[in-house]
């Protein structure tokens, strides 16, 4: 999915709904209990196939503003972390747009959500 489809997808008029994922307006952990997997759609990834010879996607995050990987205004920038690493998905109800990665750390996998919001979407 290119940046210019995200915003697009974004942009949608959305409805009044019961979802949790409104709230995520910055990087929200967000457990299998609280993902409303039932009314969920994968419209797509961010994902990007790698390189040859490289091992890894790039860990690379974009803040030209001086905003935090937490940051509510921070860029969504899909060629970088931790969008490189997403698959978005759309509320059946709403419409609502999100990016959902996993955080794998030491001994912890953490489901991360952000909700879409078209203006903080880089298309590059």
């Amino acid at each position: 999915m290119t940046g210019a489809e995200l915003k697009a997808l974004g942009q949608r008029k959305t409805s009044a709904c019961n979802c949790s994922l409104k709230i995520c307006d910055g990087w929200e952990s967000v457990s299998d209990e609280r993902w409303p997997a039932y009314q969920l759609k994968l419209e797509g990834t961010l994902r990007t196939p790698l390189p040859e010879g490289q091992m890894d996607l790039s860990f690379e995050e974009y803040h030209p503003q001086g905003t935090r990987y937490d940051s509510a205004n921070a860029p969504i920038a899909p060629p970088y972390f931790p969008y490189n690493r997403c698959d978005v998905y759309a509320c059946s109800n709403c419409r609502c747009a999100v990016l959902k990665y996993t955080e794998y750390g030491g001994y912890y996998v953490d489901h991360r959500v952000r909700r879409v919001a078209p203006d903080l979407v880089i298309d590059n």
